[in-house]
């Protein structure tokens, strides 16, 4: 009895699993899976400051600033970095100064009669300011979507100023058979494919860059912004390099003199003889003896 009881159990197990097994196929033929797509590394690019020996283009790094000025800034903050920061770029302190006043975005202030919240033109000292009051206006702005600082942009992505030149380069309609969510854009350079920025650098010409530099193409400004916001996150960079190399140099020197140094006072000729001194040297224990009979004492 027993046996045709669990019979009938595995029975109906194997009915059940195969009912399952029967829907999916149903399923799967009549809407089949969006296809898997994976996100891309960055590109590999060169700029001028890789490598140990690397410096920054400072007129590359004005054409980034430019784009930055007219494309992205409309957006985004760069509020780790301050308007008198600029002379590192080469722009003279009148430059710098028109720049802070001309500046879209006024700085946030207190008016001194009313004690009120105000704004006022920004000066040297003061930071590039948010283009939005707050994080709430910032969302209300852009689809519920908030708009990074890129400030520290470059050393916050993997790949740094390559992952953000392969972003900015990279919108391009999506697979057959995947589906983008609304008000968002494929872009398989960002970690889920779906981002909510819409491509800035549209088309070429959209910056004009001034006489003597390259053609204002795509590609160009996607490179030369990447290459500001390197220099953006990390200033120093070509001041380190510089001082690696002297540390690098200066301890070659010094394992140079350390070696030679050892060769002379511990790795010295082979027949050299240590001569015995002091108490227990024979010539002076001799001595002592004879001292010591002299004197009456049993040795």
């Amino acid at each position: 009895m027993v046996r045709i009881f669990g019979f009938f159990v595995g029975l109906g197990f194997v009915g059940a699993a195969a009912w399952s097994l029967l829907w999916g196929v149903i399923a799967y033929v009549g809407s089949p899976p969006a296809p898997a797509v994976a996100h891309e590394e960055p590109r590999s690019i060169s700029y001028s400051f890789d490598g140990p020996l690397g410096r920054f283009d400072r007129q590359q790094l004005q054409r980034g600033f430019q784009v930055f000025k007219e494309v992205c800034s409309a957006c985004h903050g760069l509020n780790q970095v301050a308007f008198h920061n600029l002379r590192d770029l080469g722009y003279t302190e009148a430059e710098v100064r028109a720049i802070a006043d001309q500046w879209q975005i006024q700085v946030p202030s207190i008016n001194p009669d009313t004690g009120e919240p105000a704004t006022r033109k920004a000066i040297p000292a003061d930071h590039f300011p948010s283009p939005y009051a707050n994080e709430t206006a910032a969302r209300a702005a852009n689809n519920n979507a908030l708009p990074p600082d890129l400030s520290l942009m470059a050393k916050a992505r993997e790949g740094g100023a390559a992952y953000i030149e392969s972003l900015l380069t990279g919108f391009r309609g999506p697979p057959r058979g995947y589906q983008v969510p609304p008000n968002l854009h494929y872009n398989p350079w960002f970690a889920n494919l779906n981002i909510a920025m819409p491509p800035p650098l549209t088309a070429d010409g959209q910056v004009t860059y001034a006489p003597g530099n390259p053609p204002a193409t795509r590609a160009q400004m996607a490179h030369d912004v990447a290459a500001f916001l390197m220099w953006a996150a990390e200033p120093n960079l070509q001041a380190r390099h510089q001082y690696g190399l002297a540390a690098l140099i200066f301890l070659i020197l010094g394992t140079i003199l350390a070696y030679l140094a050892y060769q002379e006072v511990w790795h010295g000729p082979a027949d050299r003889r240590v001569r015995a001194t002091g108490p227990l040297d024979p010539e002076n224990m001799a001595k002592s003896d004879a001292a010591s009979r002299e004197a009456g004492i049993a040795l």
